[in-house]
């Protein structure tokens, strides 16, 4: 079954447009915080919505406090709970790796991955 979209196509590329300007700045993590609160909700759950259209599922949960969570990647599922295979991330690391300013392997420690599936260096980045 297909995700159902919230963002749409337009406004994603636009949320996604600033935010590749804001990380290719002098100072990334800054540039970043000081786009609107929108344009960052925006761009971390368009990406939250490629992931999930890209890896279809419910065996991994990737959340991005405070502005978006999905699931994905084939698998088992879980139905109560705290889901076996939890991503936490924040939204500048996410941003960053999702759009391959930097890698999943260099983040490692802004990262908090627990279960089998929970690594998903091979599927980053997104766009």
């Amino acid at each position: 079954m297909a995700i159902r979209r919230r963002i749409s196509e337009d406004d994603g590329a636009a949320a996604i447009s600033a935010v590749r300007a804001a990380l290719s700045s002098d100072s990334p993590e800054a540039s970043f915080q000081a786009l609107s609160r929108n344009q960052r909700a925006t761009a971390v759950r368009y990406l939250l919505e490629e992931l999930a259209t890209l890896s279809p599922g419910n065996s991994v949960e990737v959340r991005v406090p405070p502005f978006g969570v999905t699931q994905c990647i084939a698998g088992p599922r879980h139905t109560r709970g705290t889901p076996p295979n939890v991503v936490e991330i924040d939204a500048f690391t996410w941003c960053s790796v999702a759009l391959g300013v930097s890698t999943w392997e260099e983040n490692a420690t802004k990262i908090s991955a627990s279960g089998l599936r929970s690594d998903l260096s091979d599927r980053m980045p997104i766009l």
